[in-house]
């Protein structure tokens, strides 16, 4: 049925929900697991009538030095997770990609036959502006998504 799941995660509280889900299914299933987090390019300002930033060396070599410590924490957490309940895990960090662009590519790349996720994992305002993630997912995946609540 599905020999490879590729779970996603973004370290939110809902993301862990889906975490937990898909490796559960895995142990059952007996299924390999790759459990991945996107992060995002450094995001430029172009404003009203042509006005622009771009940020510079420095700043983006901070930028992507801070978002792969944070991906770090979220893929330890992540095998915390599998480990508990018996799953082993491949990890993986894509940088610089929008989340769902990178978790749809991901799944072509490693032939993966399941994407597990949340429904969502931002919350508030940058939800709304940001838009679902998972909504793209589904839109574009060429495998089964599992979504969980």
């Amino acid at each position: 049925m599905y020999s490879h799941i590729l779970i996603s995660t973004d370290g939110s509280e809902v993301a862990g929900k889906g975490l937990d889900h898909g490796l559960t299914l895995a142990r059952a299933l007996g299924a390999r697991v790759t459990i991945i987090t996107v992060t995002e390019a450094f995001p430029a300002y172009v404003g009203a009538a042509g006005a622009a930033w771009f940020p510079g060396p420095e700043e983006i070599e901070a930028y992507d030095g801070r978002q792969a410590e944070i991906a770090a924490g979220i893929l330890k957490a992540a095998i915390a997770a599998a480990d508990r309940i018996g799953v082993p895990a491949e990890m993986l960090h894509v940088p610089n990609a929008p989340p769902a662009e990178g978790i749809v590519e991901t799944a072509k790349a490693r032939g993966c036959s399941l994407i597990c996720m949340a429904s969502h994992g931002r919350r508030g305002i940058g939800r709304l502006l940001l838009g679902s993630q998972t909504a793209e997912v589904l839109a574009h995946s060429p495998v089964p998504v599992l979504v969980v609540r």
